[in-house]
């Protein structure tokens, strides 16, 4: 079976090991790049609880860019912060504790064709590790970020969209996916202007609540998934709290309820809730609004079986024009 070492250039990355505070292995500054490499840490332990490390690349200044890698095995893998016009572009491996990390961006950042998958490692000590304390892909501050075309398998959260001090994300999300993350995509918070998701893949079956996308109570910007797809054995599609506008058009739900089947697919406690034109295609409880949902518009829905939508708001509701069979 080849080594890491194999194929190609490859840099063994030993310096830092037992701490995440020290300087990055690569740091790129303006109009630099890195392309065509593979990042691999040789003492960390495929068996056991993965060794603390900085990042391995940070990005720094104006148009800097990550071409071509494969970080095989990185505790951290790509800072993207505090620059302009970042790219990232056909990176794999298998980071173990955070994967890209975007924040304090003010000129337009890009991701694209960036796969995270447990290849270099899935036995069980590690990969549970990973599976309880993984993040793929962070959001802080960025305005105006591109994703296109990413994936991940095996985190805690695929994607997590947080408030830092300098501020919240908004974007285009084209084509991304998560899938087996204990919750896939986890917004904080986000910007008015939206997080723009669309053609996203999103499954979910394993952890304490498994659950295809949960939206804090501390979020107020706006959501929109469209023509998105969720499926695995979750407990939930979409558990919605915060003062935000979340959004559903075109999208399709194969699966959820946990062991019992007795969950709603979209549980949404409050903010602005709009699910329009989207299928359920389990005959289980599709939608309930607790009584803090200020707004809601749920129409032209498909429904198997029954409709179940439960409707404790105390706000304003408009429910109609849903087709069962």
């Amino acid at each position: 079976m080849p080594k890491p070492t194999d194929d190609g250039t490859t840099f063994l990355v030993t310096e830092g090991a037992g701490g995440e505070d020290g300087p990055a292995f690569l740091t790129l500054n303006t109009n630099s790049t890195v392309k065509g490499v593979v990042l691999y840490y040789p003492q960390q332990n495929p068996d056991d609880v993965p060794k603390p490390y900085p990042w391995a690349i940070s990005m720094r200044g104006k148009n800097p860019a990550v071409l071509a890698v494969e970080m095989l095995n990185p505790y951290n893998g790509i800072d993207a912060t505090r620059n302009e016009r970042h790219l990232i572009r056909d990176v794999q491996g298998q980071p173990l504790r955070r994967g890209v990390f975007v924040d304090s961006i003010y000129d337009i950042g890009r991701i694209e064709n960036v796969h995270f998958n447990p290849w270099w490692s899935h036995k069980s000590k590690l990969f549970q590790w990973q599976m309880e304390n993984g993040e793929a892909f962070i959001f802080g501050r960025s305005d105006w970020q591109y994703v296109y075309n990413t994936f991940c398998f095996g985190y805690k959260v695929g994607y997590r969209f947080m408030k830092t001090k300098a501020g919240v994300c908004n974007g285009n999300f084209l084509g991304i996916g998560a899938d087996d993350c204990y919750t896939a995509l986890v917004v904080e918070d986000s910007a008015p202007f939206g997080l723009l998701i669309t053609n996203g893949e999103f499954v979910s079956f394993h952890g304490p609540d498994p659950t295809m996308i949960e939206v804090k109570e501390t979020n107020k910007g706006s959501v929109r998934f469209v023509n998105c797809a969720y499926w695995g054995p979750c407990n939930q599609i979409a558990r919605i709290a915060g003062g935000g506008t979340v959004g559903f058009s075109d999208c399709t739900f194969a699966q959820w309820g946990g062991k019992e089947g007795n969950r709603a697919a979209i549980q949404a406690q409050a903010g602005t809730i709009l699910i329009r034109g989207c299928e359920f295609r389990q005959n289980r409880p599709q939608i309930e609004l607790g009584k803090d949902v200020a707004r809601a518009i749920i129409t032209e829905n498909i429904l198997t079986g029954t409709e179940r939508i439960s409707n404790q708001s105390q706000g304003k509701v408009q429910i109609g024009q849903n087709i069962s069979n």
